[in-house]
């Protein structure tokens, strides 16, 4: 399992727990000021992150949050601070949510984040990194910085990948609120739920269909959809994805669901 000690407190920013069937579960716990960031959270999920990366026995993530919303985005008094720095001292602070935001990208377990009330700016980020989005009816959402400013430099790769750039650009350059309808049609999360009840238990179905999975395949899965996604459909390419499944299918998961499959049984994962 995870390599550091990652217990917590009730009073830590993020809340850590694993279940003995491998499901790992990331609570933002800042409900007073609605889950904002600042760089103790960002180190925090960093840290988290980094050990779920080489995790053994962990097969899902869900990502979700504390109190009334999802995430709010910075912290103001991080914002007031950040007001003073150089831009060497913001350059690094911003490389930290970079690395954090590309660390949900990169894992190799499936990622879900489960939002209800707001999402704001790196908030937002954090849905769009995330494999999978379910939102309740209740979520609302808004990329709010150039109402202060500023751009969603950092967010911009997952989000315009999530929406498309015809999206962003109505949803960057306004900051404006949308909901989580709204969300749903332009791609952001897959599902919207009637309330955090029904929202949970979707999470819940979700994950338990994630672990009739073969984790092995998952993984090779994510990889593959990060080698196809923005590529031209090469001779390069093709051959690229025949070697990839000729390989998948050389490995003790591959072979053992062909086998369960042929004998009418289930894999040894899914028992």
């Amino acid at each position: 399992m995870l390599e550091r000690n990652l217990s917590v407190t009730e009073q830590d920013p993020v809340l850590f727990a694993a279940s003995p069937e491998g499901v790992a579960v990331i609570t933002l716990n800042r409900p007073d000021i609605h889950n904002a960031f600042n760089p103790a959270v960002i180190a925090r999920l960093n840290d988290i992150l980094e050990d779920l990366r080489t995790a053994d026995g962990v097969r899902v993530v869900l990502v979700e949050a504390a109190g009334k919303s999802f995430s709010a985005g910075a912290d103001l008094n991080w914002m007031k601070s950040a007001a003073n720095f150089t831009e060497e001292e913001n350059y690094d602070d911003a490389r930290a949510l970079a690395r954090m935001l590309h660390a949900f990208r990169a894992l190799p377990q499936p990622t879900i984040a489960l939002v209800h009330g707001a999402a704001r700016a790196g908030g937002v980020g954090i849905v769009s990194a995330c494999d999978i989005a379910f939102a309740s009816k209740q979520a609302s959402f808004a990329v709010t910085e150039v109402r202060l400013g500023l751009t969603p430099s950092t967010i911009s790769p997952y989000l315009v990948e999530a929406i498309g750039a015809r999206e962003a650009r109505r949803w960057f350059l306004t900051g404006e609120l949308f909901d989580a309808e709204q969300a749903f049609r332009i791609g952001l999360v897959h599902q919207v739920f009637d309330d955090v009840e029904a929202l949970r238990a979707a999470g819940e179905r979700l994950v338990d269909g994630i672990l009739k999975c073969a984790p092995g395949a998952v993984h090779a899965t994510k990889e593959l959809i990060e080698l196809v996604r923005a590529g031209e459909i090469t001779a390069g390419l093709r051959e690229e994805t025949a070697r990839h499944i000729a390989r998948q299918r050389l490995t003790d998961e591959g072979r053992e669901g062909i086998a369960s499959f042929l004998e009418k049984r289930k894999p040894r994962w899914a028992e």
